[in-house]
């Protein structure tokens, strides 16, 4: 009797397919379907993205879109919105894209640059894209507006994937 085929990470199905269960074409999630499976996932332990009120708005293979409202307890003693928030907003944004192929993926560095000032009551959208992605690294970029379109940061990410591990699911 042969023993039941081992089901890979990149094989594990965001439909819940039983462990060791084989994976058909015909039934291999779709891109889309995994990064919503991953989003799902990653918002259940993210504890940092929730308390901050962050809502994801979009995601899909290298890409995600969240919001954050500027609240009382965010601003700073200039009166404006703190840019760690601003930057943990875009970062979230980054994390949620770049682990969307349900690779788990870190940051390596990123740089932001803060273009004009957020203030109480804005609801910030931060917008990530794949610029590239090959063997282990990638690269993404964040842009963050505030309700009226207006960009007021941009965020550069590097993402490292670990290899063999799945961003969620085991």
């Amino acid at each position: 009797m042969t023993p039941p085929r081992r089901t890979t990470a990149s094989e594990a199905s965001p439909a819940g397919t039983p462990a060791g269960a084989r994976i058909t074409p015909a039934s291999r999630p779709s891109p889309q379907e995994v990064a919503e499976f991953v989003r799902d996932g990653m918002l259940e332990n993210d504890r940092a993205s929730r308390a901050l009120g962050m809502q994801i708005l979009a995601i899909g293979p290298g890409r995600a879109s969240l919001s954050m409202a500027v609240r009382e307890d965010m601003l700073n003693g200039h009166e404006i919105c703190h840019g760690g928030f601003m930057a943990t907003l875009a970062d979230s944004t980054f994390a949620f894209a770049c682990n969307s192929y349900n690779e788990l993926t870190v940051a390596s560095g990123f740089a932001v640059d803060f273009l004009a000032p957020a203030r109480l009551g804005d609801v910030l959208t931060a917008r990530c894209v794949e610029i590239s992605r090959a063997g282990r690294t990638g690269v993404y970029d964040v842009e963050l507006s505030n309700q009226r379109g207006e960009r007021i940061a941009v965020f550069r990410g590097r993402s490292y994937t670990v290899k063999g591990k799945p961003a969620v699911g085991s």
